[in-house]
C-alpha cells in the first residue's frame, strides 16, 4: 500500500457546496487545516518530490511550492501568512524540541502571560498600533493570477480575545476586567476596529475563498473570560466581521481552543459562523460535537492532536474511520483534519496516514 496513491482532484466550489452550504452530498470526504507548519511541508515536497520543476530562482518559488504541496496533499484551500500587520507583544522563547529535520533555528515562542504592553491608560495612548493598510499583498496579488481555479487561500484574522489578553498579558487582563473595564473595553474596541479592516482588505480578492477567524478563548473545561464578558468585549466584532465576509460572498470560519460550549449558541445563532474549527477528546470528542451541532454549522477537523503524536498509523487509520463513520454523510457538513493544526512536532507518517485513509474511506476502500 502506497501512501497517497488514490489522487484527489481539488475543487473549493465543489467543498463550498458541499461541506458549507449543504447544497448536495459530497462526492468525497474533503480535507481541512488551520495551516501547516513549514517544516510538515517541507518534509512532504522532499519524500514526494513536488519541487523538481519548480525554478529555485523564481523570485515565487516559495508560493508555488505552496501550491504544490497543498495540492498533492488534497486540500481545496490554505492559508498564506501575510506580513505586516503584526501587534508588539511581549514574548518568550525556548528551543524547538521537535524531532522532525530543520527545526525552528528561532526555537518556539509563546507570549508572557503575566504582564503585556499595555498595563495603563498612558500605554494604551503610546501604543504603536499596527495598520492593516500597511499589510503586505504582493502574495494575495500573485495568487489572483496564478492560484489554479480550483483552489482558494485565506489569512488568519480577528484575534480579538486573543490580542485582547496578550496585550495586557492575561494576568493583568483578569485583574484589570474587574478594575479598569474601560480600558479593557477601550482595547478591545481598538482591535475590533484593525480587525474589520483586516477583513474588509482580505474580501477585495477572489482568491480568497474563507475569512478564517482564529481566537483562542477557552482552556479545557471553560472560556478564559466569562461568557457575559465575551459577550459583551468579543462576540460583536466576530459577528460584525462574519457580516463584512457574507456581503462579500464569503463563508466565516472560527477557530477557538478550549471549551466553549457556553457559547456554541451565540456562535452559530448571533455571530453566524459558518464552520467551527479546533477540538479535543479531553473536552468534547468532534462525534460527541457533530451529534450536538453538526445539523447547524459546519465542523472541521477533530481527530485529537495527542493521539497523532503519540498513537501508530495504523491506531490513526482507525480513529479516522470512527471519526467518518459518525461525521461524514449524505447532509455534508464535515471535512477531515486535525483537532488543532499539523504542527511540525507530529510524526509524519501519521499525518499522511489520516490523509491516505482519508482517500480510502471516498474510494470504498
Amino acid at each position: 500500500m502506497r501512501l497517497l496513491e488514490i489522487p484527489v482532484q481539488p475543487d473549493f466550489e465543489a467543498f463550498a457546496r458541499e461541506v458549507i452550504r449543504r447544497e448536495a452530498p459530497p462526492r468525497r470526504v474533503y480535507y481541512s487545516e488551520l495551516y501547516a507548519d513549514p517544516e510538515i511541508l517541507d518534509a512532504v515536497i522532499a519524500r514526494f518530490g513536488l519541487d523538481e520543476k519548480i525554478d529555485r530562482a523564481d523570485p515565487h518559488s516559495a508560493l508555488r511550492r505552496l501550491i504544490a504541496a497543498h495540492r498533492f496533499l488534497g486540500y481545496d484551500m490554505f492559508r498564506v501568512k501575510l506580513t505586516g500587520f503584526d501587534f508588539e507583544l511581549h514574548w518568550d522563547q525556548a528551543a524547538d524540541t521537535t524531532a522532525i529535520e530543520g527545526q525552528r533555528r528561532g526555537g518556539r515562542e509563546w507570549v508572557d502571560e503575566n504582564k503585556g504592553p499595555i498595563q495603563t491608560w498612558e500605554d494604551f495612548e503610546r501604543y504603536p498600533w499596527p495598520d492593516p493598510r500597511r499589510l503586505d499583498l504582493r502574495p494575495l496579488e500573485w495568487f489572483e493570477k496564478n492560484l489554479p481555479e480550483d483552489m482558494r487561500v485565506y489569512e488568519l484574522t480577528t484575534h480579538v480575545f486573543e490580542h485582547l489578553s496578550w496585550s495586557l498579558g492575561y494576568e493583568s487582563f483578569c485583574y484589570a476586567a474587574l478594575e479598569e473595564p474601560e480600558l479593557v473595553e477601550a482595547i478591545a474596541t481598538k482591535i475590533g476596529e484593525l480587525s474589520l479592516e483586516h477583513v474588509r482588505i482580505l474580501c477585495q480578492f477572489q482568491c480568497v475563498g474563507v475569512i478564517w477567524a482564529s481566537d483562542d478563548m477557552g482552556f479545557k473545561t471553560a472560556p478564559l473570560l466569562s461568557p457575559e464578558l465575551l459577550r459583551r468585549w468579543v462576540l460583536p466584532w466576530h459577528r460584525k466581521s462574519a457580516e463584512i465576509a457574507h456581503a462579500h460572498g464569503k463563508p466565516y470560519f472560527l477557530h477557538a481552543c478550549g471549551n466553549l460550549e457556553a457559547l456554541m449558541d451565540d456562535l452559530i445563532d448571533d455571530v453566524k459562523v459558518d464552520a467551527k474549527h479546533s477540538f479535543e477528546d479531553a473536552i468534547v470528542p468532534i462525534a460527541e460535537s457533530w451529534r450536538r451541532y453538526g445539523s447547524r454549522v459546519a465542523l472541521l477537523g477533530g481527530l485529537d492532536m495527542d493521539t497523532l503524536c503519540r498513537a501508530d498509523p495504523a491506531t490513526i487509520r482507525r480513529k479516522t474511520r470512527e471519526i467518518l463513520d459518525a461525521c461524514h454523510g449524505p447532509s455534508g457538513g464535515y471535512a477531515l483534519g486535525t483537532g488543532n493544526s499539523v504542527a511540525n512536532y507530529l510524526p509524519l507518517e501519521n499525518y499522511l496516514a489520516m490523509l491516505d485513509e482519508g482517500r480510502r474511506y471516498s474510494a470504498g476502500c
